[in-house]
């Protein structure tokens, strides 16, 4: 099995597990919404190298509360250590908190 990428509309991510070949181009949301393969290629699960603290995106120690709770007032609920560096589930949960602060990773396909 492998991890697809799907967009809604408004921008809104979705990975779904399918085995290799098998994806199809769109899913039917569980609200009804349609959601288009973004990439069209397979990643491995995101369970290598997660969770993830990334220093790149990372604030002052003494911003780490005000990130923690700008994060969670955006829906992105994220543990932010004591040196002021996010701490991400997987690759969504990082895709979504660097989406609510206008940031993208360029060496990550999105």
């Amino acid at each position: 099995m492998a991890l697809f990428d799907y967009m809604t509309q408004d921008g809104e991510f979705h990975e779904k597990k399918f085995p290799c070949g098998k994806a199809p181009d769109t899913i039917t949301l569980d609200d009804g919404r349609t959601a288009c393969l973004t990439f069209g290629k397979p990643y491995i699960a995101e369970t290598e190298g997660w969770p993830l603290t990334c220093v790149a995106s990372g604030v002052h120690p003494e911003q780490r509360q005000e990130l923690s709770d700008y994060l969670t007032k955006k829906g992105v609920p994220t543990e932010v250590t004591k040196d002021g560096d996010p701490v991400y589930k997987s690759a969504s949960h990082r895709r979504k908190a660097l989406k609510a602060r206008g940031m993208h990773d360029r060496n990550s396909f999105y």
